[in-house]
């Protein structure tokens, strides 16, 4: 059985596509690669940001569904969001930028022995930067090259993801036993579970808390998880892995840019597992990734409905020059 690779991809809710936009274009500097839609819901739009290049496990998603109401962070909920930065250098930069553009941050910390620097968006959306100085494991990606930030403090893929449960025994259980994931280290009520290789792209930390209220999903929420494996060989033996152990799933799925796999495992947590392939680059040129509204071929004959549906929104920028912004 082949274990699963790192994370893949985190989509969330958004309360607005274009604030969105413009937080991961213009202040975390991470490329839009994919403006397309929901499709399981086709009024939605869902945006997908990642490295310069659109490489797995780089990835954050956002659905913006109509007249969702605010989410309500609590316990049993994908809780938070990380994206890996290069060094601790990188953190002291981001500090001074979140000043700057007025973003709700903490001070740099230090857990597992890695710094990291918490925030969160205009929904209260809860995010960190993790430091790779001393990470081994998997191999991060690419920073966005023409993005406003500087290359060697600019964000390079996703780092562990934040799970915060009341029943921990039966989560680590699920970990260890069904995903094949190892706990490698404890902090407090803070457990670090790997998968892979390893390292920050390859990670799940898990917390564990009875005090909180139930988690409710809304916007500045996360609506799933998900991580990677290699192509649909790989994925349909996780298909059988899951129904060895009866739990319940949805069998493939056809994305398009990814093939995916579905299983709910917890009633609030959703987990996905997704190929690494075909990838971004399918149906639009690196110049101009994300700049048009990209439908799989099984939605095209659709297109004109869709187009009614989802308004429009800018997001042309390969005519646009960032200047790569210093923080002094």
């Amino acid at each position: 059985m082949n274990e699963l690779k790192g994370i893949h991809h985190v989509t969330a809710i958004t309360s607005s596509a274009e604030k969105i936009y413009d937080f991961f274009t213009n202040v975390l500097g991470v490329r839009l690669v994919k403006k397309t839609v929901n499709q399981d819901d086709i009024q939605t739009y869902h945006l997908f940001f990642a490295d310069d290049v659109g490489g797995p496990g780089t990835d954050m998603t956002f659905f913006d569904f109509p007249g969702i109401p605010k989410g309500v962070h609590g316990t049993d909920e994908i809780s938070k969001t990380s994206f890996r930065v290069p060094t601790d250098a990188a953190l002291d930069y981001w500090v001074k930028r979140f000043n700057r553009l007025n973003v709700k941050h903490t001070e740099i910390k230090e857990q597992f022995g890695r710094k990291t620097l918490s925030f969160a968006d205009f929904d209260d959306q809860q995010y960190q930067l993790i430091s790779d100085e001393h990470n081994k494991g998997v191999v991060s990606g690419t920073p966005w090259k023409k993005g406003p930030v500087p290359l060697e403090y600019a964000i390079t893929g996703l780092g562990p993801i934040f799970v915060r449960v009341s029943q921990f025994d039966y989560f680590k259980a699920l970990l260890e036993e069904v995903f094949m994931f190892k706990e490698v280290a404890e902090d407090g009520s803070f457990h670090l579970f790997e998968m892979g290789e390893g390292g920050n792209g390859a990670q799940v930390v898990v917390e564990y808390n009875t005090m909180l209220p139930s988690a409710r999903q809304g916007f500045g929420t996360v609506h799933h998880a998900a991580f990677r494996v290699e192509d649909r060989a790989h994925l349909d033996e996780w298909t059988k892995r899951l129904q060895s152990f009866r739990l319940p799933n949805s069998g493939f799925v056809e994305r398009f840019y990814f093939g995916s796999l579905y299983s709910r495992v917890t009633p609030q947590i959703l987990f996905e597992i997704a190929t690494d392939g075909p990838g971004f680059m399918e149906d639009e040129p690196y110049e101009t990734l994300g700049e048009k509204l990209s439908l799989p071929p099984y939605f095209e004959a659709q297109r004109d409905e869709i187009e009614k549906l989802v308004r429009p929104i800018d997001t042309v920028r390969s005519t646009k020059e960032f200047q790569k912004e210093y923080e002094n």
